[in-house]
């Protein structure tokens, strides 16, 4: 009796809620005609849509109303904003209409509210509306002075919040002329014209102008100047050695040569040095480590020996310091030590990078005396490349390589009970997080789902990557499962969709499949109808162009209409990376770079000496692609592991010894490759 009274219950069930389920898929189309309309700033059919939405049920109707509202925040008042809250307290939409209001408040300088709505907002991730707190609490009288120091300072482009609260400190003297010239410097370093006018506008109307003179044309501007014994004067001049480097770091290190360094200041001059060292290592100059070395003897100088306090240096000029030092002979002492130096001087959360604590090991190994002399450099070398062998990733790998260890994959955690199941499809921001991306709003999905695994633990995040690659959206189940970090599942981490497909493009190229799962996973996170911002598209996200060239090289019928077709992407993508492997000696660090950045731009990269292929990979000067490269090395590392690969290829075996120029003997790449 219990069992049929228990099917007639759920018959029941299923028959209250299809008639719920038939509403809502009827609604999705209105969930769209809501976002176009926000699109279009149609704040009518907006309203009704919200309303329809509302009425309906629909699990997607936060966003209408997140959607309705955000239209018209510039005329909404805070009763209306708590009212939203309270109908969709702990959501993403609620939170996010939290990070707009607060910039709203900020606008009205409607300081009060702004103050008592700060710590409801969880995210907590937007600068601009750290910089309106900081500026409230300053007019309330509390001293902000080091925070809005670190705000100011970390800001990229000027926007209103942090342009006000660094004026409104800067009259009040809570920040000063050192402040304002480091953010100048900053904003140079980052070539941010606007941030740098905006930062020499505190200090004067006429410091604003030289600074646009000096950033239009740096060799005009010092060549006016005969030096200058004033503080301002020499700020300026520093700046505009800084902007020389820039453009052309060998006239800048002429300039410092010709006079420059004496009539600066020492510590001025040491930062001209450095800023030209950077700007040279950026270009792979030989000269970049040397100039290196001459800004720290400049910096010793200004504090009249060796000096224990670090240099106003960013971060980044400090890892081209590095990046510099690498790709010195590897047998010359002073490579080491200033790979030691730099590293040593950047902030302490720059230090834990897995890239600066492996080349800082490697700096103590080399650096260590023979016998028990050098012993205690080599067990702290030892024991930082031990913390990043314990997990994952391009230098884990490395250092766990360095050590002598194989990677293992660790072994898979118990899969999620059928309570933890029920558990993460329960979750109403996951739900609509997928459904979201169901109907083609991937964007907004993938914002609530990210937002929804707050605050989760391992076992709830491995159930919700779970029901992702059920789902068969890979991008989000890869994401969830990275955030697990007591329980690693390398099945749901790196997941093997389409594997006779992807196999069979690879064997038809000549690749090993665990390279072309590596890059995919990096292109496109197996988004098959992916396409970039500059046009890629598919899988393996290839540009029309490549498409078409790839096609014809290999005597392939091929439309522009094809290109986002799984298998036509997967067999062309393979296809065009077997060329550029051949192109690059089979070089896997530069046919990925190729892959990114195009293949000319690598041409360039390999001249000069022969280089450590790792401190090669770390050379590369663009941010994207040295990140793309060491992502597809360890992708591709671990789904060697997961295909079974005998013997597995260690990460030094796909890096490879060394990387220079290309051997005149070798056979003759493809010259018109794409």
């Amino acid at each position: 009796m219990r069992t049929v009274t228990g099917i007639l219950c759920l018959s029941l069930a299923m028959a209250l809620a299809a008639p719920q389920a038939a509403r809502a898929d009827a609604g999705d189309d209105t969930v769209l005609q809501a976002r176009d309309a926000l699109r279009k700033k149609d704040r009518a059919q907006l309203a009704g849509a919200r309303q329809a939405l509302l009425g309906a049920g629909h699990p997607l109707a936060p966003w209408a109303d997140y959607w309705e509202l955000l239209n018209r925040l510039d005329t909404a008042q805070q009763a209306e904003f708590e009212a939203f809250a309270a109908r969709w307290p702990g959501s993403y939409v609620e939170d996010r209409l939290r990070n707009d209001w607060l910039l709203e408040l900020g606008r009205r300088r409607d300081w009060p509210h702004l103050l008592a709505e700060y710590p409801r907002f969880r995210m907590n991730d937007d600068r601009e509306v750290v910089c309106y707190v900081l500026l409230a609490q300053h007019l309330a009288g509390q001293d902000v002075g080091a925070a809005a120091r670190k705000a100011w300072h970390t800001q990229r482009d000027p926007d209103e919040g942090c342009t006000t609260m660094a004026a409104t400190l800067f009259a009040a003297g809570a920040l000063v002329a050192d402040d304002a010239w480091q953010k100048a410097r900053l904003s140079l370093e980052a070539a941010r014209p606007r941030a740098l006018r905006a930062a020499t506008a505190l200090i004067g109307p006429g410091t604003e102008k030289a600074a646009a003179d000096l950033y239009d044309n740096p060799a005009r501007f010092l060549a006016r100047r005969p030096g200058s014994a004033a503080a301002a004067g020499q700020e300026l001049e520093l700046l505009a050695l800084m902007r020389l480097a820039a453009v052309d770091a060998e006239q800048a290190a002429t300039q410092l040569d010709g006079g420059w360094a004496q009539r600066l200041r020492p510590a001025l001059a040491a930062s001209a040095w450095a800023h030209t060292a950077k700007q040279a290592a950026i270009k792979q100059l030989p000269q970049a480590a040397g100039w290196g070395r001459r800004a720290w003897q400049a910096w010793e100088a200004s504090a009249g020996g060796a000096a224990a306090t670090p240099p106003p240096w960013s971060d980044d000029l400090l890892a081209w310091q590095v990046r510099a030092a690498l790709r010195q002979p590897a047998a010359e002492r002073q490579r080491w030590q200033l790979v030691h130096r730099a590293v040593e001087a950047m902030s302490a959360a720059e230090q834990r990078d897995p890239a600066w604590v492996y080349w800082r090991a490697r700096a103590h190994l080399a650096l260590a005396r023979p016998g028990a002399e050098g012993e205690a450099d080599r067990a702290t070398a030892r024991a930082a490349l031990e913390s990043l062998a314990d997990s994952h990733g391009y230098y884990p790998r490395l250092a766990a390589e360095e050590l002598g260890q194989r990677v293992a994959s660790a072994p898979p955690p118990p899969p999620p009970s059928a309570e933890e199941r029920e558990l993460a499809r329960g979750h109403a921001g996951l739900q609509r997080a997928l459904r979201l991306i169901d109907i083609g709003l991937r964007s907004e999905g993938v914002r609530e789902w990210n937002y929804s695994l707050r605050g989760l633990g391992d076992r709830e995040l491995l159930a919700a990557a779970q029901w992702a690659c059920q789902r068969e959206v890979w991008d989000r189940c890869i994401h969830a499962s990275e955030r697990a970090r007591g329980e690693i599942d390398a099945a749901l981490r790196y997941p093997l969709p389409w594997r006779e497909q992807v196999a069979a493009a690879a064997g038809t190229a000549g690749l090993d499949p665990a390279v072309v799962y590596g890059l995919i996973r990096q292109e496109s996170r197996f988004i098959a109808d992916a396409r970039s911002s500059v046009g890629a598209s598919g899988l393996m996200q290839l540009m029309p162009a490549t498409a078409k060239w790839t096609a014809r090289k290999i005597g392939v019928d091929y439309r522009p209409g094809q290109i986002a077709d799984r298998d036509i992407n997967l067999q062309l993508g393979s296809a065009y990376l077997r060329r550029v492997l051949d192109s690059f000696d089979g070089s896997l660090p530069m046919a990925a770079a190729a892959y990114n950045a195009g293949p000319g731009r690598v041409r360039r990269w390999r001249e000069g000496g022969a280089v450590e292929a790792a401190a090669w990979v770390e050379n590369i000067p663009f941010n994207e692609t040295r990140d793309y490269v060491k992502k597809v090395l360890a992708n591709a590392a671990e789904y060697a592991a997961r295909l079974g690969s005998k013997p597995a290829p260690t990460l030094k075996s796909w890096l490879g010894t060394t990387i220079g120029p290309r051997n005149a003997a070798a056979p003759a790449p493809d010259a018109d490759l794409p």
